[in-house]
């Protein structure tokens, strides 16, 4: 496992050009995200996505969440009608995930994909140069998430590259919506509180 430092803006050149060098063969990078640390990937390339899952022993009926620089990058994956459109604008980067339909079939999320635009600065930046990536818990399924390098346990020896970050902040995962169905519905608690408003009355569909 190579790893780079990643907790100043001058790190960001290497980072980029090694996390663009691992996605093109088809690899993992462990990144870190404003509360734990993530397993990246592209989310478009099935081999990739599928050993995601077989590293963590993630169920393959669960979704992986997939984080953007911004909406209108998240918009490359999801179909964000223009009320959610506003309200992620008004919110983001903030640990809030949400579930949209996707604009084509995803390996490992199928006709849904849920994003979110992680209130990370040089993850952001990094997004803004690679495109999204995938950012499920850097853990075994059913074991605490990683904060640190040093808790990746046996995935240390399955990915391909490391953007140390240092210790991240931890807390409660990121807060889950199903922007799907009509009302939406919170499928996770998490750390944001999702606006009452937003739960409420019919929603609107134009994009």
């Amino acid at each position: 496992m190579k790893v780079l430092p990643f907790t100043e803006a001058h790190h960001l050149p290497a980072a980029v050009a090694a996390v663009r060098e691992v996605l093109a063969s088809h690899g993992v990078v462990v990144v870190p995200t404003e509360t734990f640390y993530g397993l990246a990937v592209n989310p478009h390339h099935p081999e990739a996505v599928a050993r995601v899952f077989a590293m963590k022993g993630r169920e393959a009926s669960k979704a992986l969440l997939v984080v953007a620089a911004n909406v209108e990058q998240a918009q490359e994956l999801a179909v964000i009608p223009e009320l959610w459109r506003k309200r992620l604008r008004s919110v983001w980067p903030a640990p809030l995930t949400v579930v949209f339909p996707a604009r084509q079939p995803l390996p490992g999320s199928g006709r849904t994909v849920a994003v979110r635009v992680p209130a990370h600065d040089l993850l952001r930046s990094l997004l803004h140069d690679v495109g999204p990536l995938t950012a499920t818990s850097a853990n075994l399924s059913k074991k605490p998430p990683a904060r640190r390098p040093e808790e990746l346990g046996l995935l240390a020896a399955e990915v391909d590259l490391l953007l140390d970050g240092g210790e991240t902040p931890g807390g409660t995962p990121s807060t889950l919506v199903d922007a799907t169905v009509t009302p939406p519905r919170v499928l996770r608690s998490g750390c944001f509180p999702v606006p009452v408003s937003w739960l409420q009355g019919p929603e609107q569909t134009a994009t």
